[in-house]
């Protein structure tokens, strides 16, 4: 019997595995659904945390009074009832808002007669999450207010800011690439364990032990389609992103981007190969690989940043390969900036080599039995 060329067994294999994973539903959910719902929970939290309730109550009609409310306004840290005293405190006591700033009718007064003249802030202590957002903010727009007096102002307040990085990310989109990143992880895992799986679970890995084919050709084949769905996947997500405005690198920066969202589907495939060779039923994949990937999803600080969690966790996280992916997606995507580039790719290229030999070891061991 004529043996097949390697390339010709791999392309085969590749398009069966990729048609499989595009006609049955539940393949391509599985794949994306975890990520959608992590993204969806993100932002419901960036909503409720990024800019808290708070009602405004002006009392006072004249000039230094509409400028502070316009400066509170402006400081876009509130989400803003302007209310009357009666409502805005029906309103705190319902908890549709966690504070009342009320600027008293001689405020404007005291100001020109250079007297203190002070702003009135209830704070309902609920959580101190918000608590403390208040306590900041406002002092901090009642500061800017003041000097944006300029000479006719009481007080002299000059503030420089100076900010390290040349643009602001919002907290949901700062959310947004270690989603991209579950979503590569748990595409690599599902599609190509799935499809590993399945050979034992229909029995077609007889025709596969079978053929002329070359076991190493196999194998291949299965990690580039799930290399294939998952990085078209992510792709989708990154023009989407593009499109709405959260992701959006330039220049060169296009390259690390998606060098580096092709290292971490690679490395997912070559995992799923291993773990469908492993666990050989296709339920026992999609669990323990949707588990896998939320735990490689959250040590690499999925939801917050990793710099500011405990030591303990931060050394774990240095183990999680997914960590340094997603710190070089945001370096370029977000800062235009190739800092420990290096350290990540020769990170995500070992691990990626060693989850290949790992699915290549664990493929050839499972055909051999």
């Amino acid at each position: 019997m004529l043996r097949p060329t390697f390339t010709r067994t791999v392309w085969a294999i590749m398009k069966k595995d990729i048609a499989t994973w595009f006609f049955l539903p539940a393949s391509s959910l599985g794949t994306v659904l975890p990520a959608l719902a992590v993204l969806l929970i993100e932002a419901l939290l960036a909503s409720a945390v990024g800019r808290s309730p708070v009602a405004l109550v002006v009392l006072d009609s004249g000039r230094p009074a509409q400028h502070l409310a316009q400066s509170i306004r402006a400081a876009d840290v509130f989400r803003l009832t302007e209310t009357n005293q009666a409502q805005a405190q029906v309103l705190f006591r319902n908890l549709d808002v966690v504070a009342v700033i009320t600027i008293p009718a001689d405020f404007s007064h005291r100001y020109q007669a250079h007297e203190p003249d002070p702003v009135m802030v209830e704070v309902d202590n609920l959580n101190l999450d918000f608590t403390n957002d208040i306590r900041r903010a406002v002092p901090d727009t009642i500061t800017q207010f003041y000097q944006a007096q300029g000479p006719s102002s009481p007080i002299s307040v000059t503030v420089r800011e100076q900010d390290l990085r040349r643009q602001d990310v919002e907290l949901f989109q700062y959310e947004v690439l270690p989603a991209i990143a579950l979503l590569l992880t748990i595409g690599g895992l599902l599609t190509s364990g799935m499809a590993t799986a399945r050979e034992w679970e229909s029995q077609t890995v007889k025709e596969l032990l079978l053929s002329p084919s070359s076991r190493t050709s196999l194998i291949v084949g299965k990690v580039l389609a799930g290399f294939l769905t998952t990085f078209a996947l992510g792709l989708f997500v990154l023009g989407v992103g593009y499109i709405l405005g959260w992701t959006r690198p330039e220049g060169i920066y296009w390259l690390s981007t998606l060098l580096v969202m092709a290292m971490i589907a690679l490395l997912s495939s070559g995992l799923g190969v291993a773990l469908g060779a492993l666990l050989k039923r296709i339920l026992a994949v999609l669990a323990v690989a949707v588990v896998l990937g939320l735990y490689l999803f959250f040590l690499s600080g999925g939801i917050t940043v990793l710099a500011f969690e405990p030591v303990w966790l931060q050394t774990i996280a240095g183990f999680d390969p997914l960590t340094y992916g997603v710190h070089a997606l945001q370096m370029a995507i977000f800062y235009s900036s190739s800092d420990l580039l290096g350290r990540d790719v020769a990170v995500l290229a070992l691990s990626t080599l060693a989850a290949i030999c790992l699915g290549i070891l664990a493929m050839r061991r499972s055909l051999l039995q």
